[in-house]
């Protein structure tokens, strides 16, 4: 395989703790089961700086280990306005996110999605936060179904097997 730029995609919640997280382990674990780890550096970030350098939220951590989806050694972070020129994909997993991360750069609307529109089957279009509802479970399948649509188009909009 040449040598080409990496691919790289950025999922963004608030805290960066429940579900930008939980999107990064499973969309990786979704690369991986197509040989296709090597083109993609994949990262999440929160619009928040409240859990910096936290790991993952306990109910994250279960439903990814329920889920054989390994969690790797992910820790919080916040979002910077480098995100906006080092990632090809941004994916918000709502509104409120998408409005917050205005605040790192001004073309943010232009160059964020919402992650779930990769779902268009799904019953909701934001994924809901898990950290004050739970439904961990429920998350795990919008952002599995959303990786699944995001990963088609990636490999379609960039050539790839």
């Amino acid at each position: 395989m040449s040598a080409k730029r990496p691919i790289r995609v950025l999922f963004v919640c608030m805290g960066n703790i429940c579900r930008s997280p939980m999107a990064e382990a499973v969309f990786r674990h979704q690369v991986a089961a197509v040989g296709l780890s090597e083109r993609f550096e994949i990262d999440s970030a929160g619009t928040g700086g409240w859990h910096a350098g936290e790991p993952p939220h306990s109910g994250t951590r279960a439903v990814l280990a329920r889920n054989s989806v390994d969690v790797g050694s992910q820790r919080a972070r916040q979002v910077v306005p480098a995100d906006f020129d080092d990632f090809d994909y941004i994916l918000a997993m709502d509104h409120e996110n998408m409005a917050d991360l205005e605040r790192f750069h001004p073309e943010a609307h232009a160059r964020a999605q919402l992650f779930l529109d990769f779902a268009p089957d799904a019953p909701v279009r934001e994924v809901p936060d898990p950290f004050y509802t739970g439904g961990f479970d429920q998350v795990f399948g919008l952002v599995t179904a959303a990786g699944h649509g995001l990963l088609a188009h990636i490999r379609e909009r960039e050539g790839l097997a």
